[in-house]
C-alpha cells in the first residue's frame, strides 16, 4: 500500500486538533472552506457562462440561419424562388427561408414603438422549432392576410392584447406631387410569441410573406434569404460554395460575422473569470501551507519521538502529506457537489432570491435572456477539480519536507 496503517493513524490524529491547537484548526478550516468555495464558485461561473453562450447561440440560430444572403446594393431579390430552389439542393443545407425584413414604427392607441417587421411564410415559420414553440395560443391557420404576431414584451410595452389592431408606419412611403407620404396600414394582432430572448421579444413582429410584399411594395420579391445547415462544422465550406454559386449577385454573411463582437466579449469574459476565480483556490492552497507549517512546529516534539522510535523521514513526510491532501480532496469534493447542485437549481435559486430581496437579479433588458442558464461542461468540471487537487497536493510538499527534515535532537533539547 502507498500509506501504511501507522501513517494513516498518526495523520488522522494530527487532523483532530486539541484545545490548545485551536488556532491551527481555524486555519485548517479556512483552507478547507476556501477550496470548497473556490471550486464551487468556479464551476458555477463557468457553467453560467457556457449556458449563456449556448442559449444565445441556440436562439440566434433558431430564429436566424447559419448563413444569410442579401443584395449588395440593397435591392430586393426578384428571382428568389429559383435561388431558394438551387440553395435547397446543395449539400448540408437543411432549411432555406426567403423573407422580408424592415424597420418601421408601430402605433397602438397613444403608444408608439420602433420595431422590426419580418415577413415570412406560415410554412417556413413552422420549420423553425424555436419559432413554432414560442408562439403563444395562436392558431397558425389564422396567420394570413392582414394578421400579425407580436413579441410578447413589445405587446406588453404597448398595452396590446390579441385581437387588438396596430398601425404600421414605414418612412419609405409613396412619392406623390406633394412629397413622400409615409406608408400606413392597420393589422390585427392574433397572438404573441415568447422566444426567451429580449432582443426578439421586445422588437419583432411577424407577418405573412405575401402581406409584407404588398405592404413594402415588393410584389414577388424578398430582401433576405436565410440558410440553416444540418451541421455547424461545415459552415465555412458551405458558405464558400454559396459565394461561388451566387457570385456578385448577393452579399453572403454568416452568424459569426453578425455576432462576432458579442460572442468574442463573452469568450474573453469567460477566460478572465476563470483566471480570477482560480486565484481563490490558490489562496486556499496557501492556507494549507500555513496551517501545515504551524502544525509541524507545534508537533516538533512528537516528530522527534517518532524519529527516535524508528520512523523514517519518508514516513514523517507521508504523514503530513496525507493531512494536507485530505483537506484538498474533501474540500474539492464538497465544492464539486455544491457547484453541481447550484447549477442544476440555479433558476429556482434566482427566483427565490428575487422574492427575498425584491429586486430583479437577471434583467432580460440587460442580459438578453429571460432565464438564468447554466450548462455544465464535464471536461471543464474535471479541469477545475484537477487544478484544485494539484494545487492542494503541491501546497503540502514544502511543509511535509520540513517535517521530514526536522532534527529530533534539537527538538528534544529545547522542549
Amino acid at each position: 500500500m502507498l500509506f501504511s496503517k501507522f501513517e494513516r493513524l498518526v495523520a488522522r490524529r494530527y487532523l483532530k486538533a486539541k484545545r490548545k491547537e485551536g488556532f491551527i484548526s481555524v486555519i485548517t478550516g479556512f483552507a478547507f472552506t476556501g477550496i470548497a468555495l473556490g471550486v464551487a464558485t468556479l464551476i458555477i461561473v463557468m457553467s453560467v457562462m457556457n449556458g449563456f453562450r449556448h442559449e444565445l447561440l441556440s436562439r440566434i440560430l433558431g430564429i436566424n440561419g447559419h448563413i444569410g444572403l442579401m443584395s449588395p446594393l440593397g435591392y430586393p431579390f426578384n428571382n428568389y424562388q429559383q435561388a431558394v430552389k438551387e440553395l435547397a439542393e446543395m449539400e448540408h443545407i437543411q432549411i432555406v427561408i426567403p423573407m422580408i425584413e424592415n424597420q418601421l414604427l408601430v402605433s397602438a392607441g397613444k403608444a408608439a414603438e420602433g420595431a422590426m417587421v419580418r415577413g415570412i411564410s406560415k410554412a417556413d415559420m413552422l420549420k423553425k422549432t424555436i419559432l413554432k414553440d414560442g408562439v403563444r395560443n395562436v392558431d397558425m391557420k389564422d396567420f394570413e392576410k392582414d394578421n400579425v404576431i407580436m413579441g410578447v414584451r413589445l405587446a406588453r410595452k404597448m398595452g396590446v392584447v390579441p385581437g387588438d389592431k396596430i398601425t404600421l408606419i414605414s418612412p419609405n412611403g409613396k412619392v406623390t406631387a406633394f412629397g413622400t407620404v409615409p406608408r400606413m396600414k392597420s393589422y390585427q394582432v392574433i397572438g404573441t410569441f415568447d422566444l426567451g430572448m429580449y432582443e426578439y421579444d421586445a422588437n419583432y413582429i411577424f407577418m405573412p410573406l405575401d402581406t409584407a410584399q404588398t405592404y413594402f411594395g415588393l410584389k414577388g420579391a424578398v430582401t433576405n434569404i436565410d440558410v440553416t445547415l444540418d451541421d455547424e462544422k461545415v459552415l465555412t465550406p458551405v458558405r464558400r460554395s454559396i459565394e461561388q454559386s451566387v457570385g456578385a449577385g448577393a452579399y453572403v454573411y454568416d452568424w459569426k460575422q453578425s455576432n462576432a463582437a458579442f460572442f468574442n466579449a463573452i469568450d474573453v469574459e469567460r477566460n478572465v473569470m476563470f483566471l480570477i476565480l482560480t486565484l481563490i483556490i490558490l489562496v486556499a492552497a496557501f492556507n494549507i501551507i500555513t496551517g501545515l507549517i504551524m502544525l509541524v512546529k507545534d508537533k516538533g516534539r512528537d516528530i522527534a519521538v517518532l524519529r527516535t522510535m524508528g520512523a523514517t523521514k519518508g514516513m514523517i513526510m507521508r504523514i503530513f502529506f496525507m493531512d494536507g491532501a485530505f483537506i484538498g480532496v474533501v474540500g474539492t469534493s464538497l465544492g464539486l457537489v455544491l457547484g453541481l447542485l447550484f447549477c442544476h437549481n440555479i433558476e429556482s435559486i434566482r427566483q427565490g432570491l428575487q422574492q427575498l430581496l425584491g429586486q430583479d437579479l437577471f434583467s432580460a433588458e440587460i442580459y438578453f435572456l429571460s432565464k438564468l442558464p447554466a450548462k455544465v461542461d464535464t471536461f471543464e468540471v474535471a479541469m477545475v477539480v484537477g487544478i484544485s487537487l494539484l494545487l492542494s497536493f503541491l501546497a503540502t510538499l514544502y511543509p511535509a519536507y520540513r517535517a521530514a527534515k526536522f532534527d529530533p535532537v534539537e527538538a528534544l533539547r529545547y522542549e
